[in-house]
């Protein structure tokens, strides 16, 4: 995922998807997908698992904006648990808004939707999130912890 000015913080999958970072700030995150063909079930819209997974990443990146603003900060977010539900069928660009509505300690619970270019609801989710900031100079995983 790219921003205007070329910082990147780079999460593979989302980058494979096609995943484009929008905004980021403030508790918030936009993120945009244009939907191809591959990432299309047999119906030849939105896979469920593809809006799913960007719901989740723009979930847990609003969890990391609640907490920084500096997108390339060591802040990250773990999924805990998500729920999903889809409203109808996605196709062309979608457009998928999170907020975190909520931030403990440690934990965060966020919740987004994803929307279509005519602006219809596609899916909305809440999750909640753990926060996981590696000590200095350490170069301990998530699955460490």
């Amino acid at each position: 995922m790219e921003f205007p000015d070329g910082k990147r913080r780079r999460i593979p999958f989302l980058d494979h998807l096609g995943v484009e970072l929008v905004s980021f700030g403030q508790g918030r995150c936009e993120l945009a997908i244009t939907v191809r063909p591959e990432l299309c079930n047999s119906m030849q819209v939105a896979h469920g698992g593809v809006v799913m997974t960007v719901l989740d990443a723009a979930l847990a990146i609003a969890g990391r904006a609640a907490h920084t603003d500096d997108y390339d900060a060591p802040v990250n977010t773990i999924t805990v648990e998500m729920k999903t539900t889809f409203i109808r069928p996605g196709a062309g660009r979608l457009t998928i808004r999170a907020e975190c509505v909520h931030k403990a300690t440690s934990l965060m619970f966020c919740e987004g939707e994803a929307r279509d270019e005519q602006g219809r609801l596609v899916a909305r989710a809440n999750g909640t999130f753990k926060l996981w900031v590696p000590r200095a100079g350490s170069t301990e995983k998530p699955s460490d912890a």
